[in-house]
């Protein structure tokens, strides 16, 4: 009778304790629903910290962008591709993971409430059902709740992506106002090519490093920062260049390549040729220009600094020269290099750019379509050396003393000289008629000692009148007039004294060219 009893007796208080127990079942599958639910979350913020910030190899799943394997040696910006990169690893690292979450609590139930259990069947059995069902919630309840989390990265990432794209767009519309601003519409001018340049190359400025970047502008690799893949910054902007923080530019055609001038796009450029034929004196002009501003500056004038190493060496052996009153060598025909200074100090500082032509590019009208430069110019000076008109030696009557030598004079017609030069600067596309000419007549020392040189003041009527009436130039001085908006006749004498003191004459010349 006992052991019948002891069998009934024990389904009994089975049934009664399930049914004490399967109220409380519920709760505990929520309960433990809700801790599956924490777990796979908890492991999504891991994964998302893990493939955002720690960017250790785990986390890794796709290749990462790499300066090496881009175009451009740089870092790319991260709403540039890394960004979508990182959504798409963070989806394959959350499947993997959420897989691996689920799983191992199942596997967990399986084990200790079924397999080996800690204590009679009987009670884990339940316990185990009432986990699982549990967990099956869970499991469901979280995927939802990632497809939203995945979503609502996605929409700030496309937020975020779609402001960085539109940012860099008006950066670069600003920096290209900025640029109309400056009257660089078409851009910078190269000093060795002649083209204009919309934006510079430019070298990494670690010294280091100088891996060239072609186009540092707002965009792939930066809004306004650049990272170069040596881990060094550069600005992206020219308006973010301070004047001790300025990059070394270069010319972006690959005919050239050269480095411009550090001052480029920096402020307005101003292109000023000497035309003239050979031995007219455009080159000891040219100098005597520059020691006008000079001395000019130091007088409480507008700032001049030499624009580059070369400009400046090449300056001061014309300075030399010409403080000494020599005679400068015979310019090289071939293509010139610009001598760039900068010219004023704050808003209204200028890149003025000096071009000298060996006098034999303006015969041949092959050499003189290399001039490109006269393109971006809207002031033009023409060396007219008054030697090589025939006029000048047929009807001049020169004052009693030593004659005149012949060989100090150019030999190349300076009708001849202006007809090529204005035919070709016309066919580049220069508006001459938008155009400022001043003639400059050289040497005007050397004919005053003998006697020969224009009467009345060193600017005006006076110098027109006497190549018109004495030398016979009528229909170039017309011609001058016809094919420039205004013309302005300069009688000049390119001397030093010994105090780098520069002839009135040249200075007069100077401030007419750069007038405006």
């Amino acid at each position: 009778m006992a052991e019948i009893g002891r069998f009934i007796l024990l389904p009994v208080l089975f049934l009664a304790g399930l049914g004490a127990y399967l109220p409380f079942a519920p709760l505990i599958a929520a309960l433990r629903g809700l801790a599956l639910v924490v777990q796979v979350l908890a492991a999504y913020g891991r994964t998302l910290v893990g493939v955002v910030y720690r960017r250790t190899p785990e986390f890794r799943t796709l290749p990462p962008y790499r300066p090496q394997d881009e175009a451009v040696k740089a870092y790319r910006n991260y709403f540039f591709g890394p960004g979508s990169r990182d959504l798409r690893q963070l989806l394959t690292l959350e499947r993997r993971s959420y897989a691996t979450t689920v799983g191992d609590a199942f596997r967990t139930v399986t084990t200790r409430q079924f397999v080996a259990p800690a204590r009679h069947r009987a009670f884990t059995v339940p316990y185990g059902l009432t986990l699982y069902l549990g967990l099956c919630a869970g499991a469901a309840s979280a995927v939802p709740l990632l497809g939203l989390l995945f979503v609502l990265h996605g929409l700030v990432l496309a937020l975020l992506t779609s402001g960085a794209r539109l940012l860099a767009v008006v950066l670069r519309a600003v920096d290209r106002a900025v640029l109309w601003m400056k009257r660089l519409r078409t851009g910078m001018l190269c000093p060795h090519c002649f083209e204009r340049v919309p934006y510079p190359s430019y070298d990494c400025p670690s010294p280091t490093c100088r891996r060239r970047h072609a186009d540092i502008r707002p965009g792939t690799y930066g809004l306004f920062r650049r990272r170069c893949e040596c881990g060094q910054r550069m600005p992206t902007l020219l308006m973010l260049m301070g004047r001790d923080a300025r990059l070394q530019a270069y010319c972006v055609h690959p005919h050239c390549g050269k480095p411009m001038n550090t001052d480029a796009g920096h402020m307005p450029e101003v292109v000023i040729p000497l035309i003239g034929g050979r031995a007219a004196g455009k080159t000891q002009l040219m100098a005597a220009m520059l020691l006008s501003l000079e001395h000019a500056a130091a007088n409480g004038g507008p700032a001049i600094t030499l624009a580059d190493e070369e400009s400046d060496a090449n300056y001061q052996v014309l300075r030399e020269v010409l403080r000494m009153r020599g005679h400068t060598l015979a310019t090289q025909k071939t293509l010139p290099r610009a001598h760039s200074f900068v010219l004023g100090g704050g808003r209204s500082r200028r890149l003025v750019h000096l071009f000298d032509t060996a006098g034999e590019r303006f015969v041949d009208r092959e050499d003189t379509d290399a001039l490109r430069y006269a393109r971006a110019a809207r002031t033009f000076v023409f060396v007219l050396d008054p030697m090589a008109v025939k006029a000048f030696w047929t009807t001049m009557e020169p004052a009693p003393g030593p004659l005149l030598d012949r060989t100090l004079g150019s030999t190349v017609d300076p009708e001849e000289v202006f007809a090529r030069s204005v035919q070709a600067v016309a066919a580049m596309g220069a508006p001459l008629r938008r155009s400022r000419l001043a003639v400059a007549i050289s040497k005007t020392d050397l004919l005053a000692g003998h006697g020969l040189a224009p009467p009345g003041p060193e600017d005006g009527d006076g110098a027109r009148t006497w190549l018109r009436d004495s030398l016979g130039l009528r229909g170039l001085v017309r011609a001058m007039e016809l094919n420039f908006r205004e013309v302005r006749f300069f009688r000049t004498a390119a001397v030093a004294d010994d105090e780098a003191g520069v002839d009135g004459s040249v200075t007069g010349l100077v401030e007419w060219c750069l007038r405006g």
